[in-house]
């Protein structure tokens, strides 16, 4: 059976396994259903033979870009059925994010796992309403919270019966346009119970730092990666383009799509050594 293939339950199973490493990852934004495929090919392909429970992630919308001309995406309609061409061409979970309780109920139709945006992850409206499609939940947490304040936002999801929660470290505001990882943030986030995440891309974005876009520093997308699984992370989240510097959105800290394997490798073996020596915090 395909990982795309797996029921809710299945899936759930392994990404909350201590011994299971899983990847979501895909474009940014969804410039092209093309686009769209050919990363998922190749991650399908890296991630299976490296035996990593793969999740495609990309977005319809991007919602709170910073220029009122970026780019947003196609649009929920479009977008939906671009991503169920995607789970079934491929056999993949799907991952997206949504902004309302009226974009949660619609995309529940398709998705796998609903994401709750990091800007948004205090909105108890939009985290209860997900939180009842029954749909896997992962919540980024917030630019502008310390990690032990997602202990409430959790008790949200909690509230409406809803049990499988992702929470996902993305970084912190650290003055003007720029973030910073407090790696402290991942073990005391374990301690609520559930997966934690960590989102390798974002988190060497700098929000804005272009003037009318966001910057960022992809150099560092491995380092941190590796911290991250050192100190207890579950899974990694990656915005992931064939050609970064072209991306419509968040470019200049996506990562290459034929690095990505490499990355993976390196990862693995932390993440065995880790959990070996029993270190899984």
């Amino acid at each position: 059976m395909g990982s795309g293939e797996m029921d809710s339950e299945g899936l759930w199973k392994k990404l909350s396994s201590p011994s299971e490493f899983f990847l979501i990852a895909g474009p940014c934004v969804m410039e092209s259903l093309e686009l769209m495929a050919e990363v998922a090919s190749v991650l399908k392909n890296v991630c299976e033979k490296l035996r990593v429970t793969y999740i495609f992630k990309s977005s319809y919308d991007k919602a709170n870009r910073t220029s009122i001309t970026s780019f947003r995406g196609p649009g929920i309609q479009k977008g939906l059925v671009w991503l169920k061409k995607i789970k079934d061409e491929f056999s993949v979970p799907v991952l997206t994010d949504v902004h309302s309780p009226q974009e949660a109920e619609m995309a529940s139709e398709v998705t796998d796992i609903l994401q709750v945006p990091a800007f948004l992850c205090r909105q108890t409206d939009l985290l209860v309403s997900v939180a009842k499609t029954g749909k896997i939940v992962n919540v980024k947490k917030g630019q502008f919270l310390a990690p032990w304040d997602m202990e409430n936002v959790i008790k949200k999801v909690q509230s409406a019966n809803n049990k499988r929660i992702l929470v996902t470290e993305r970084g912190s505001c650290f003055g003007y346009n720029n973030l910073v990882v407090d790696m402290r943030a991942i073990p005391i986030m374990k301690k609520f119970g559930f997966p934690v995440v960590f989102d390798a891309t974002h988190s060497v974005q700098k929000p804005g730092g272009l003037s009318s876009c966001s910057g960022g520093d992809r150099e560092f997308v491995p380092h941190l990666a590796r911290a991250a699984v050192a100190c207890g992370a579950d899974g990694l989240f990656l915005e992931v383009h064939p050609m970064p510097d072209k991306a419509l959105c968040d470019g200049p800290n996506s990562y290459f799509l034929d690095r990505v394997n490499d990355l993976l490798k390196e990862l693995l073996e932390i993440f065995q050594v880790v959990r070996k020596q029993g270190r899984d915090l």
